[in-house]
């Protein structure tokens, strides 16, 4: 164990932790927390099917074409964000307990249940990107004034290397929260972003469903699933 601890420190990165000070080992911890957010956040969006979208614009096609039925059975069972909006649109639109506001009541409710979950996460990773580069600025300025009181109590025998190695050693820090800042918050831009298009598609299938729903060739097919 020993061994593998002396090797670990003649690494150059863990060498610039362990030089870096206690604020160093916070950005560590930083970064390993952003990687892991947005590698979970990435199979979350993935399990929720937010990049498909297929089933429901068949599904809306069918709709507008006054097929009902059809329409929910392409949108039935599936596991993307946008068919089990869809479902529920095209689904309380069918089924006669459902009004026209309860109908929309219930289809806004797993909307905003989807755009939650589209969202988790990405305050952690807004908090990362704000944090670390403070962390960073606060590690140095502790660096510096470190460096400085070395100075004062050397006085006219200060070695002008040792100055120059402690101010390189605390602007580590402020690099190395910069270095944990910049994907945090391109990954954070990112999933926004991805959230946004869901909440602009999923206003857009709901929009249609009810405009379909309201309009006067739908009162057949609603009397029909009666």
């Amino acid at each position: 164990m020993t061994g593998l601890g002396a090797t670990l420190t003649a690494l150059p990165l863990f060498g610039m932790i362990r030089d870096g000070g206690w604020t160093m080992w916070l950005i560590a911890a930083l970064s390993v927390v952003t990687v892991a957010v947005i590698l979970w956040k990435i199979f979350a969006l993935w399990r929720m099917g937010v990049w498909g979208g297929s089933h429901s614009r068949r599904a809306v096609t069918l709709w507008s074409q006054g097929r009902g039925r059809d329409a929910l059975m392409a949108v039935r069972g599936r596991p993307s964000a946008r068919a089990r909006v869809a479902q529920a649109a095209i689904g309380t639109s069918l089924d006669p307990r459902f009004d026209d506001r309860a109908a929309r009541e219930e289809t806004t409710r797993v909307a905003r249940q989807t755009l939650y979950r589209s969202r988790e996460g990405l305050r952690a990773l807004e908090l990362i990107a704000t944090i670390a580069p403070l962390l960073g600025l606060l590690g140095t300025v502790l660096g510096m004034i470190s460096a400085f009181q070395v100075l004062q109590s050397s006085g006219n025998q200060a070695d002008p290397s040792d100055l120059a190695g402690g101010i390189w050693e605390a602007l580590l820090t402020t690099a190395a929260g910069m270095a944990v800042a910049i994907p945090a918050g391109v990954a954070l831009s990112w999933f926004e972003s991805i959230a946004d298009r869901l909440q602009s598609d999923l206003e857009d299938l709901a929009s249609r469903v009810f405009v379909k729903r309201d309009a006067p060739d739908t009162a057949p097919m609603l009397q029909a699933a009666e």
